[in-house]
């Protein structure tokens, strides 16, 4: 009986949530547009803006660490494939939400800004699922080398995020539910990262 009454609750508030969400998407979007956003979030959602970056840290870390550059690759591509597979082939086809960008009450509202609006669903997004995953395995396994600046990381996932909001590609909540489920990834990644390979604390090679 108790478990019914909580689920009654979440039903009666889904509509609130929902009208959140898009209140929410809209200022985001719309009202907070300039056109400086225009030209700067599409760039910085588009992952070959960022191909550049992750070959750096690859290198730094070959460099700094030899061999055990080997384990943290594979793990950095664990993280990126359990990230992507969770989210887009588990989760986006059970809840099959509407982007907001095929969403019909929004058309004539919204401001487009992509030149395709995808159709595989959008919660959760991948962009925020797969970047906080990779925040998190790259802040806690470069802090020896970065210190107290791989926490720049997470900023740097929270960015992307935002422009997948801004563009018209997900709701706040899609990138919300992507960046919970991105930590807790990155959080399984490194723990069976730290757990079976050697890595150092400090910064030596």
């Amino acid at each position: 009986m108790i478990r019914l009454l909580h689920i009654a609750a979440l039903q009666e508030q889904l509509p609130t949530l929902l009208q959140w969400d898009q209140d929410w998407f809209l200022k985001i979007n719309v009202a907070w547009s300039s056109a400086l956003g225009d030209w700067l979030f599409p760039i910085l959602r588009n992952p070959i803006t960022w191909a550049p970056l992750y070959a750096l840290l690859i290198a730094l870390v070959i460099y700094r660490y030899r061999w055990k550059a080997v384990a943290w690759i594979v793990f950095l591509g664990l993280t990126v494939l359990l990230a992507d597979q969770i989210s887009s082939s588990i989760i986006k086809p059970y809840f099959a939400r509407v982007r907001p960008c095929n969403e019909p009450e929004l058309k004539g509202l919204m401001h487009m800004l992509l030149p395709y609006c995808g159709g595989n669903g959008s919660f959760t997004s991948s962009h925020a699922v797969n970047h906080f995953a990779l925040a998190f395995f790259f802040q806690k396994s470069l802090k020896p080398l970065l210190g107290k600046w791989a926490q720049l990381f997470y900023l740097w996932a929270a960015l992307i995020c935002y422009a997948q909001v801004y563009v018209g590609a997900h709701y706040p909540t899609d990138v919300i539910g992507g960046a919970l489920l991105g930590l807790l990834i990155g959080a399984l990644l490194f723990y069976f990262f730290k757990r079976y390979f050697y890595w150092p604390q400090t910064d030596t090679p």
